[in-house]
């Protein structure tokens, strides 16, 4: 008897996005896009969730005061105006590879525009290069929670079926101009976050006082997959040698309690909050569950004859999550509850939590990937993960140090967890450290909240000298990389 165990090299690297690391609002062609209007707001319960609501009314008072005011995105750590330094440390770091993102408004301002920013262009044309110079491989990610704010005023979003032209002219575009650097990419980030954080995943304007219509939202997530399904259509005519992915939060569902209503719970909530997307996009069909829950709640999406078949034969080559933590689900409604990345969880009292409240369960990124690799059969890739902690600089002999310990903890930990899954037999590609240079975070639209190696020294007003500091996990993170190929070497020459 044989068994297909894959013996694949695991790719270590780093990601940021555009909207959280670049800055430069006003530089290289951009226009304003759905991350620059939201404002930074004091951590209190509700910040982050708040954060990530936004009404129309919301979004023409920071476009109408010209961003009077403390708009985190609009600075990001300023990346386009350190390009070439943070490409440099990263080479420096040794990753394997580099994930980050287009800004869709830097290329096409409007989003209506037929032809590209030639300033957009000559700036992503350098961060191409660089990159492949300095020896990664790329993994882009076509848009990242953010979008050309004119196509959610204008258009509707991607509640909008028009959208997915504008979208298309996008990916044509950048397949065609750079097809042959990219070696994994990802049409859209996080696409369950569309259910979550609709203004984030989807460009949904939320109603005043009113929660979301969730016909909205779901037909909006529908119209992504159809867009992602033209994107890997066009990308194998255009550019053949990418792989492509689709990308969910994964949150590694624990039930409270051995009761069946827990229980039942659990697969419920796992069906549509983690599963939904990946079955449409990796398995080419809207499962039977969609049904149940679709007419529980009152759902109608409108969907083309032709999308289904679309669907069917433009399925994604690897699936791609971010797991930060685990997650357990209660029918108790008085259960003690958590923070999460994107939803909250009933505490675990079997965990430690970050200083955000994440619960940190390094085993259950192991289970995650088996459970996920048993429902696709297709090779895995965690495409986002890390510690997101406030660090402290001391002043040693003169030098800027962090000393950020509980950071290599996590990773540490984390990493092995994935090398386990791989000798379970799951076809896992990679680990990729979310903000591997300090960014602004995403869910809490702040500064202090960082996951980097590598430190930017800003504060949540934009106060800072931006200078980049080496953490003690940049030194760690090098040093298990280089050790991690020299017994793969090692062990190959032995064979």
């Amino acid at each position: 008897m044989s068994f297909k165990v894959p013996k694949r090299t695991l790719l270590w690297g780093g990601a940021t996005s555009a909207s959280q690391y670049e800055g430069g609002p006003d530089m290289v062609g951009k226009g304003p896009d759905t991350q620059d209007v939201r404002p930074f707001r004091p951590r209190t319960s509700k910040a982050t969730t708040e954060t990530r609501l936004l009404t129309k009314r919301m979004v023409e008072e920071a476009l109408g005061s010209g961003f009077d005011g403390n708009y985190p995105f609009r600075r990001g750590t300023e990346g386009i105006s350190h390009c070439e330094e943070d490409i440099g440390l990263l080479k420096e770091l040794g990753i394997d590879i580099y994930r980050f993102s287009i800004s869709w408004a830097r290329l096409y301002p409007t989003g209506h525009e037929n032809n590209p920013s030639p300033e957009g262009v000559a700036y992503y044309d350098k961060v191409f290069q660089l990159v492949r110079k300095a020896g990664m491989q790329v993994f882009l990610t076509l848009t990242h929670y953010a979008m050309p704010i004119d196509l959610v005023l204008s258009d509707g979003g991607w509640l909008n079926r028009a959208t997915i032209d504008a979208y298309l002219r996008l990916a044509q575009f950048v397949f065609s101009r750079w097809g042959e650097c990219i070696n994994y990419y990802l049409p859209f980030n996080e696409i369950n976050a569309g259910y979550f954080s609709p203004w984030n995943g989807i460009g949904l304007l939320k109603p005043e006082n009113a929660p979301y219509d969730l016909s909205e939202v779901f037909q909006s997530l529908h119209n992504q997959f159809v867009a992602s399904a033209l994107v890997i259509q066009l990308q194998r005519i255009i550019a053949p040698r990418c792989k492509s992915g689709c990308m969910v939060a994964d949150f590694c569902y624990y039930a409270n309690t051995p009761s069946p209503e827990d229980n039942l719970r659990l697969v419920q909530d796992e069906q549509i909050n983690q599963w939904f997307a990946v079955d449409v996009l990796a398995r080419g069909y809207y499962p039977s569950y969609a049904k149940r829950f679709f007419d529980k709640n009152g759902i109608t999406v409108m969907m083309e004859n032709e999308d289904f078949d679309l669907l069917a034969n433009n399925t994604c080559d690897f699936v791609g999550i971010s797991y930060y933590q685990s997650s357990v689900v209660s029918c108790d409604e008085n259960s003690p509850q958590t923070a999460g990345n994107l939803v909250c969880s009933t505490v675990n009292p079997y965990l430690q939590a970050s200083e955000w409240g994440w619960q940190i369960d390094p085993v259950g990124l192991r289970t995650a990937l088996n459970t996920l690799y048993d429902r696709v059969e297709k090779p895995v890739f965690v495409v986002e993960g890390g510690l997101g902690a406030r660090d402290r600089i001391e002043i040693e002999d003169g030098e800027k140090r962090i000393h950020d310990q509980y950071r290599i903890d996590y990773l540490s930990q984390h990493l092995k967890q994935v090398i386990k899954a791989q000798n379970d037999g799951v076809d896992v590609l990679g680990y990729i450290v979310w903000g591997i240079i300090d960014i602004v975070s995403a869910g809490s639209c702040e500064m202090e909240k960082r996951y980097g190696v590598i430190y930017v020294d800003a504060d949540n007003e934009g106060n800072g000298s931006y200078e980049r500091t080496r953490k003690d996990s940049f030194w760690w993170y090098k040093s298990f990389i280089q050790d991690y190929h020299r017994k793969k070497k090692s062990a190959s020459e032995k064979r």
